[in-house]
């Protein structure tokens, strides 16, 4: 009786803790929500810099002082640092005009609420609601599958791109001048060629090569690109042969995509045995068990 005297207390002890903190961190989050924000200083030097270069965010239209949505918009940006993630995501993305980062950031919470709105009303449990948090997860999963797409559609047409520039440079061309002819000489403007059309510009516009390169690089997020763009820094540097090096650069590609394509049909003979387990063969058992289970049924086998 003692013992369950004690236990009763601990809990209730326990709850109590856990009630104080969890108020506690309600009450933060709706005075980091409601209140107002502290006073910018137009003056700072950081900040003139940044808007001379045009180093703006796809986020600065917010208003701290606006309605509750911009609020919870900057307390989600401010808390988990989403600016910074969602921007890039939507730079490997191709920059496309919908979904912005704000679109995005909107669809996570969109998604987070409705979930969690959806499970408090079918189990009328708030912590279970508290799950559908998840939601606000769900369409990380879709960006990286459009990134994913947009990826393969690069290295689909990128080692024959890296044979061209071997073939232009050699005939006497500068990399960059290879690069610019061959886009000038494109047919159909796949991804590869507006990435490389956004680094021609970059260079007219003022960017050194170096940087323009690097930029590249940072907007697809391929490790290969990535490769390539080292081969032509280090041939800038030490002054070496450019043309052996994307020739050697391209054989290999090929062989390990030949690699990863021989590796995929070795699998293809493991994977197809999930769906004959699982479709093929009930259907084969049945329709040999059958006739067999109905006669037994209607009066024995028959022999």
């Amino acid at each position: 009786m003692t013992d369950s005297l004690m236990s009763g207390q601990l809990v209730h002890y326990l709850l109590l803790v856990v009630g104080v903190l969890g108020s506690v961190a309600a009450y933060t989050a709706i005075h980091r929500l409601l209140a107002p924000p502290p006073e910018v200083d137009k003056s700072d030097l950081a900040m003139l810099a940044k808007k001379d270069l045009g180093m703006t965010s796809a986020f600065s239209g917010l208003n701290p002082q606006g309605g509750l949505l911009d609020r919870i918009d900057l307390l989600l940006l401010r808390t988990f640092h989403l600016d910074v993630k969602l921007e890039e995501v939507h730079m490997m993305m191709g920059r496309p005009n919908k979904p912005s980062p704000l679109d995005m950031l909107h669809l996570k919470e969109m998604l987070g609420a409705g979930l969690a709105g959806f499970i408090y009303f079918m189990t009328g449990s708030p912590v279970l609601g508290l799950f559908g948090v998840i939601g606000f997860f769900i369409p990380d999963s879709l960006f990286n599958g459009r990134i994913r797409a947009r990826q393969t559609e690069i290295m689909r047409n990128f080692p024959t791109f890296v044979d061209l520039t071997a073939l232009t440079i050699e005939a006497g061309l500068d990399y960059m001048t290879a690069i610019d002819r061959i886009l000038k000489n494109a047919k159909a403007k796949t991804e590869l060629e507006v990435e490389l059309g956004k680094m021609i510009n970059e260079i007219s516009l003022g960017y050194s090569r170096r940087d323009a390169l690097k930029r590249l690089a940072m907007r697809t997020g391929i490790q290969e690109i990535r490769s390539f763009v080292g081969l032509i820094i280090q041939s800038d540097e030490l002054g070496t042969s450019l043309v052996e090096l994307l020739r050697n650069y391209a054989t290999d590609m090929r062989f390990r995509r030949l690699n990863k394509a021989e590796k995929l049909a070795a699998q293809a003979s493991t994977k197809m045995l999930i769906p004959l387990f699982i479709f093929i063969f009930p259907t084969v058992f049945i329709l040999m068990l059958a006739p067999m289970m109905k006669s037994l049924v209607s009066g024995g086998l028959g022999f």
